[in-house]
Order: C-alpha cells, then structure tokens, then sequence
C-alpha cells in the first residue's frame, strides 16, 4: 500500500543532477587556493553541509505521490536540461548582483582622497538603491520584450549585459587597487561611478527572473508549478551561496576585483550553454506542447500589443495584491541579506558575532534555509492546498512577522544569527512561491513576461525603499587615524531600527496575504 503511494518524481533527479552539476563547476574555481591541504579541507568543509541538504532533498521529493499528467520520461529528462543551464545561469547572475555586498568590507577599509571611507553604509545605500530602482523599473521594457521575443531570448541578453557590467566594474576596482588610469576620478566620485555601473549591472539582471518564468510557464502544469517554485527557490539560494560563500573565498585569495570578474566568466561560458540547451516550448525541443492550464488556457488568439497587457495586468486585483505582498517581501528580503553582516562586523567590538558560526557560513547558511523554505512551500502548496499560493504565503508570513517582533528584542544578542536565517527560510519561500510561480498562474504563459516583470519589479521597488530608508536610519562609520572603525556604528543600541523597520513590512504582507487565500488561475475555457 505505502509502496504504491511513493514514487521517484522527476525533480528528484533534477536535484540531483543539480548538486553534480555544481560540484563540477565549483571544484574548479575552489582549487585555487593557495595551500593543497587547507584546499581540500575548504573544499570539504564548504560542500558537506550543502551536500547533504540537498541528499535530504532529493530523499524527500523522491518518495512523494507522482502527479500523472502524461509526461513521457523523454519529456522530463528533455525539462531537467531545459531549466538546469537556465537554472545555474539565474544563479550566476545572483553571484553577479550580491557581489557588491560582499566587496563592501573591502570598500569601507579604504580611503578616499579625502580621508573619508570609500563605501560607508549610507554611500553602500545609494549605490544598491540606484541598482535596484532601475531593476523595479525595468519591467516597463523588458516584459513586453521577454512576452515577444521568448525566455532564452531574456536569458542570453540579461547574462551578456551583466557579464559586460561586472567586467567595468572589476577594471574600475582594479584601477583603484593598483592607482591606474582614471583611479583618482573613481575614488572621488565613488558613489557616482558605481551607483551608474551597478544600475547597469541591475537592468540586465533584471531579465534573469522573467526569462526563467516565461521558459517554464510552457514546461510546467499548474498542478506542477508549486514544485517549480521550489527548484526556483533552490536556484536563489544557490545563486546566494555563490555570491556571498564563493564571493569571500574569492576576495580572501585573490583580491576585490576577482569578486566582479569570476561571475563574469561564469556567466560567459553558461551564455554559450544556453543557447545550445535552452528551449523556449517543449515543441522548439521536439516534444508536444500541453495545456498548462493556467490564465492563458484556451487563449489561441493573437498576442495583444504591450500597452493592452499592462493595462489588463494592472487591472487584475490579483497580480495588484501579489505585487503589494512582494514590494514587501524585497524590502524584508534585503533587509536581511545586506544588513546582517554589517551589522555583525560593525559592532564586533561589544558583540562578538564575527567569529560566530552564522557570519562565517553566511551564505552557506542562507543556501539552506532558501532550500528549506522553497521546497517547504512548493510541496505544501501543491499537496494541501490544491496549487494555491496564498495560503502558503500567509503562513510564512505570520512566521516572518512573530520572528521581527522577537528580533526587537534580541538583536543585540547572540540569538541575532539563527533567528535572521530562519526569517530567511520564510521570506524566501514567499518569494519562490510568488514571483515564480504565482506569477505563471496568473499572467498565463502568453503574457507571464508583463506578470512578473510587475512582481519582481515591485520586489526590487521594495529593495529600493529598503536601501534609501536604511542609509538614513543606520549610524555612519567613523574611523580614527589608523583606520580603525570607532563612533555610533561600533553600538549595538544604534542599530535598534534595523530590525524595528521590518515589523510593519512583515504585518502589511501578512494581511495583503489573506486576499489571496482562494485565489486559482482561470483560463477561457474555465469561464466558459
């Protein structure tokens, strides 16, 4: 009986083939270190918990009840190809896009002409606010483009551009590095040059998110989909690892503006994959296309100009209260991931958090929890709730809004690390749930590029706030004659709106949340 009720599901093997897919890429860039001993045992130390996570995983998804939908095994090993190379090339981009945060410490250890620190917190404020307002915004151009042009179309585009940003904004660094050509400008317009490269950078990251919805808008079922949201919160967490786990071996072994070009390289060469392996429809792969079943079934009329789905979108109240939960998400989201390091590096001197296990697995850390929280959701979603996503979504958010209010008053203990990974668990399986998967649903897989543009793009407006009100809330840094930080920054007591400003995001998103409780997606013919 209990047999017949579990068998392997396909994105078992995925994960799988993802982790060796990992291993592969990784071991090459790790075996740079310096020391062949102290190699292996980072290499070991590195990939062991992840490794087993993902067994766990794999264990998990593998004895669950198969959804029959009448996918041939052909079919799906053709999907894992499909979204693994899209996959890892969505997480590359996150190694792309979190690298300034882990440059920042570098930054903020040297000097401008003036004395003054390179990249202070209000200064790392602007730069990321001005990178993830234009993201927010991108939305206007690239989901039309994404709608029109096809997801590999986004991916190959969104990984070239960012690749070429990263490769200016390591030349940019290394000139500051080695007092090149054009240093002096950088550094004393700092703030400037690399708020205008990273917006850069962010507009072309901007596509990652869309291509990878679109493609598997027309690979996944409905009933599938909170399995997708899943894979794609397993994605962001990887992408997360490497930026900031990769992102500090780098900078360790090799210097700051290793940290902009190694995800360029990686993104160059899963360019050239993409467009080998990577198929917009499972007919473009040679396999039948299917009826998703999602708000674009039985919609075989022509595809309606841009300014029509805008306008269809912004009208549906759905995709509205979806957006609202997400503007909150990215402001908590953030919140977390670019402020829990400094906040422990800052205030070391009264804390001692910098040798705690949480600042020195970070991303290792917030890898697993993604993880957890991701396929968590997904399974939950599928399994109890019938493929509804809000349900899920208020429940991780009456988690996020518990742990904010605990986090108060705990902040300035050593309870501080584990408490912001677990709210990292939550918001990111929000996230996964929402912006990959809701967004499919609702947007229906002709017009998912317009849908998710306007979630992810409300997901970076919220990032965007999260940034402005931070570089003028958190204490600035002073440093005396030898460069040692001193000041308000160095008390934990200065830090108290750090977490107070997550409080009523997380109440907000909890409350737009029951809105969507019953929400499903209906195509034409579900109406008819």
């Amino acid at each position: 009986m209990l047999k017949r009720l579990f068998t392997k599901y396909a994105s078992a093997r995925s994960a799988i083939s993802l982790f060796v897919f990992l291993a592969v890429t990784a071991i090459p860039e790790l075996a740079m270190a310096a020391d062949k001993a102290e190699k292996e045992f980072s290499i070991w130390k590195t990939f062991a918990p992840i490794a087993l996570l993902l067994v766990v995983v794999t264990l998990v998804l593998s004895r669950l009840p198969k959804i029959d939908l009448g996918h041939s095994d052909a079919f799906r090993r053709r999907r894992v190809l499909n979204w693994l190379p899209l996959g890892l090339t969505y997480a590359w981009l996150y190694m792309g896009r979190y690298n300034l945060t882990v440059s920042k410490g570098k930054f903020t250890e040297m000097q401008s002409p003036d004395g003054s620190s390179l990249m202070g917190n209000d200064d790392f404020g602007y730069i990321f606010m001005a990178g993830t307002v234009v993201y927010g915004c991108s939305f206007i151009i690239n989901g039309p483009l994404t709608d029109k042009y096809g997801g590999k179309f986004s991916i190959l585009v969104g990984a070239a551009g960012s690749a070429v940003a990263n490769v200016i904004m390591g030349l940019a660094t290394l000139s500051i590095v080695n007092e090149g050509p054009g240093s002096d400008f950088i550094m004393q317009t700092f703030t400037v040059v690399f708020s205008v490269l990273y917006a850069i950078n962010m507009y072309f990251q901007s596509f990652g998110a869309v291509a990878i919805v679109k493609t598997n808008a027309s690979w996944f079922h409905v009933r599938e989909r909170g399995v997708f949201g899943a894979i794609f919160g397993i994605l962001i967490s990887l992408g997360v690892y490497f930026a900031f786990d990769w992102g500090a071996l780098i900078l360790k072994h090799f210097g700051v503006q290793w940290v902009f070009f190694v995800p360029a390289i990686l993104l160059t060469i899963f360019w050239f994959l993409d467009v080998k392996m990577v198929k917009n429809t499972p007919l473009e792969a040679g396999h039948k296309d299917f009826d998703t079943e999602d708000a674009s079934s039985g919609d075989d009329g022509p595809r309606l100009p841009a300014l029509v789905v805008f306008k269809k979108m912004l009208s549906n109240p759905i995709i509205l209260t979806i957006a609202a939960i997400e503007f909150c998400s990215g402001f908590l989201r953030q919140a977390i991931m670019q402020w829990y390091r400094t906040f422990a590096k800052q205030t070391d001197g009264m804390l001692d958090l910098k040798d705690s296990f949480v600042y020195e697995n970070w991303g290792l850390l917030l890898c697993c929890a993604g993880i957890l929280g991701g396929v968590s959701a997904g399974i939950i979603s599928d399994r109890v709730f019938q493929s509804r996503r809000g349900p899920v979504a208020f429940f991780l958010y009456g988690m996020m809004l518990t742990a904010s209010i605990l986090l108060v008053f705990v902040f300035d203990t050593g309870m501080v690390g584990w408490l912001v990974v677990f709210m990292s668990m939550a918001i990111i399986g929000v996230h996964g749930m929402l912006s990959g998967t809701a967004s499919m649903d609702f947007g229906g897989r002709k017009n998912v590029g317009v849908a998710v543009g306007i979630i992810d793009g409300f997901v970076y407006l919220g990032t965007g706030v999260m940034s402005l009100t931070y570089a003028i809330i958190l204490p600035k840094e002073q440093f005396d004659e030898a460069g040692k930080l001193i000041g308000p920054a160095t008390d934990p007591a200065n830090w108290t709106w750090w977490p107070l400003a997550m409080v009523p995001m997380a109440l907000i998103g909890a409350v737009l949340a029951t809105r969507v409780w019953h929400a499903k997606p209906k195509g034409k013919k579900s109406k008819a």
